[in-house]
């Protein structure tokens, strides 16, 4: 396909920090054309990259901001949100029992079952595939023979942002290699 003809919709900014690191890596920060467009109107970014893409109106036209970076420094949380996501994340995409990979059949299991006392904190919770979660039940992991293959724990940001770059997007703009970093072998 043709840069020049690809349509506004398929033309994500990716958004740095001002420190020119990616906001996050997983899920990686990526803004629509409209925001993007927007907080360049607003003067809250700095264009960094664009597409061949323009977008104009009766008096204006603008190629489409593919890498912006904030022009404000935004801190970063200092303890991940607990969600789903990131203790997947966390876990390497990886059901901590049998070890498979298959992201279809990812879900959690309690490593303490919440029948048992167990509670939905970082501390107890696993990614696990549905045939080792459906065969651990109710169970304690010494009874039912499953022991995580690492203690559950709280991550820290740098950690869940360290694992992200290890799992690229589908799509990476030729302009974002050099901001992401992804197993990219560095020249001489």
């Amino acid at each position: 396909m043709n840069l020049a003809a690809r349509k506004p919709e398929a033309c994500p900014a990716l958004v740095l920090n001002a420190d020119f690191r990616p906001l996050s890596y997983f899920p990686l920060s990526l803004w629509s054309w409209q925001d993007a467009l927007k907080a360049v109107f607003l003067d809250r970014v700095d264009v960094v990259a664009q597409y061949d893409t323009k977008v104009h109106s009766p008096t204006f036209e603008m190629r489409l901001p593919s890498v912006v970076s904030l022009k404000t420094y935004v801190s970063h949380a200092r303890t991940p949100a607990f969600t789903r996501f990131n203790v997947f994340l966390r876990d390497r995409f990886t059901c901590q029992y049998c070890r498979s990979t298959e992201r279809d059949q990812l879900t959690f299991d309690h490593v303490v079952p919440r029948s048992k006392g167990g509670r939905t904190t970082w501390q107890n919770i696993v990614a696990a595939c549905s045939a080792c979660n459906i065969r651990k039940g109710g169970r304690m992991p010494e009874v039912a023979r499953m022991i995580p293959a690492r203690k559950p724990r709280r991550p820290t940001m740098f950690e869940l942002n360290e694992r992200g770059r290890a799992f690229p997007p589908h799509y990476l703009h030729d302009s974002w290699q050099d901001f992401l970093y992804w197993d990219i072998e560095l020249e001489p």
